[in-house]
């Protein structure tokens, strides 16, 4: 089956290992065989059903007595995002989409899909803040309950805000990488590109890929003798800290994201970070006193990033941030061990929520009084909180994290 004349096929098997198996789309992207020449196209249609899936969903259900079942609805998902956000004609939407279903063995949905996308109509936004909020934003309920309540009437810019693009890190001469369009980030050497194609400077280490927020961590981070990166992979800020620290343990939970940080330092010629494998939430005796600093970016919501990510915003539970903001809690209690009386301990998450942010910073400060909280201040646009640094999409180049920074005294 080809993509060349039916433009939803391809995105259709991409999306379908994302809906019903379980796989980020990144992963569906890379491993779906895709026709070269609509990989652009489908790229786009993929990031952006799942970026309106909540409002899609919603489309759905004022249009139809009953949910319709998996395929037929990811078919008209599909369809619906080409024709309310792709400004595509009217009758090969709904002609592509009737032949998918056909050559899916869906002929006896054939004629639903037909008279659906020909006759739907668009829903009133709801009445209700959260449920207005999640529909116009296009996410789940849970998040824009919590993010309405914490940011008021910010939220929606924060929940809408775009990615502004790629951002890229040289190492040395930009050449003639900065001909094209860019936006330049308050950091040296990075910049944002709406578009960039990876050629062979990748390779050879000229530059590479590195979130704004992941570069405005490392630049707060102070030099140093020794440093602990605790949930590393794939090692974008070691290798980053690595040139302004003497020494840099990577450490990551699992074996084969030790492997991601390994290849990144060969690839950046980086030879004074070690990569190794260890449970950031479990003591180990040999580390205790053992750093001058201490980084923990950890494993967290992931709702600062959903502009990048659109399949957060279909994975992420309500349920999942108790368990979230406890392993957060015993990794930074467990790492605050490792860091030398006078170090720096280091707390980063790519989330928006203040429970997995300043509740956490809080509750380990009121458990440690041999660490105290030290001001930080970033020169990319943040909020002040009173635990550390907001970063928010609509005013941080796009960038939704937290940071704060703790010393160890006697």
């Amino acid at each position: 089956m080809t993509g060349l004349t039916n433009p939803l096929v391809d995105a259709y098997f991409v999306l379908e290992k994302v809906y019903s198996d379980g796989k980020y789309l990144k992963q569906s992207l890379a491993e779906t065989p895709v026709e070269p020449i609509n990989s652009a196209r489908t790229t786009k249609i993929c990031y952006g059903v799942l970026e309106k899936d909540y409002y899609l969903d919603c489309v759905i259900a004022a249009n139809t007595q009953k949910s319709p079942k998996r395929a037929v609805k990811l078919i008209i998902k599909i369809a619906l995002y080409m024709l309310e956000f792709m400004e595509k004609h009217d009758y090969m939407v709904v002609d592509n989409a009737v032949q998918l279903a056909k050559k899916l063995g869906k002929e006896g949905a054939a004629g639903f899909i037909n008279a659906f996308l020909r006759g739907y109509k668009l829903p009133q936004p709801p009445t209700s803040l959260d449920e207005a909020l999640a529909f116009n934003a296009s996410v789940p309920l849970w998040l824009a309950k919590k993010v309405r309540r914490s940011y008021k009437n910010q939220a929606y810019d924060i929940l809408s805000a775009s990615s502004l693009g790629l951002c890229v890190r040289f190492t040395g001469e930009t050449g003639e990488y900065l001909q094209k369009k860019h936006i330049k980030t308050p950091f040296k050497d990075a910049y944002i590109f709406p578009n960039f194609v990876r050629d062979g400077g990748f390779f050879e280490g000229a530059y590479t890929f590195q979130s704004v927020g992941s570069i405005a961590i490392c630049n707060q981070i102070e030099p140093c003798e020794k440093l602990l990166d605790a949930c590393a992979a794939p090692g974008g800020k070691s290798v980053l800290l690595a040139k302004k620290c003497k020494s840099v343990v990577a450490q990551e939970l699992h074996e084969h994201r030790v492997e991601l940080i390994k290849a990144y330092c060969e690839r950046m010629q980086v030879k004074n970070v070690l990569a190794v494998q260890a449970d950031a939430s479990k003591f180990n005796s040999r580390y205790e006193g053992a750093f001058d600093a201490v980084l923990c970016d950890v494993p967290c919501s992931g709702t600062g990033v959903i502009n990048e990510n659109p399949d957060i915003k279909l994975f992420r539970k309500e349920q999942d941030i108790p368990s979230l903001t406890r392993i957060q809690g015993e990794i930074l209690q467990n790492c605050s061990k490792y860091v030398k009386v006078g170090g720096k301990l280091y707390y980063s998450t790519c989330s928006i929520l203040p429970e997995e942010n300043d509740s956490v910073i809080y509750n380990f400060l009121q458990n440690n009084k041999n660490f105290t909280l030290k001001e930080s201040d970033s020169p990319l646009p943040h909020v002040k909180t009173k635990y550390g640094e907001q970063f928010l999409p609509h005013i941080s180049m796009g960038a939704g994290f937290f940071f704060s920074v703790m010393e160890k005294i006697n």
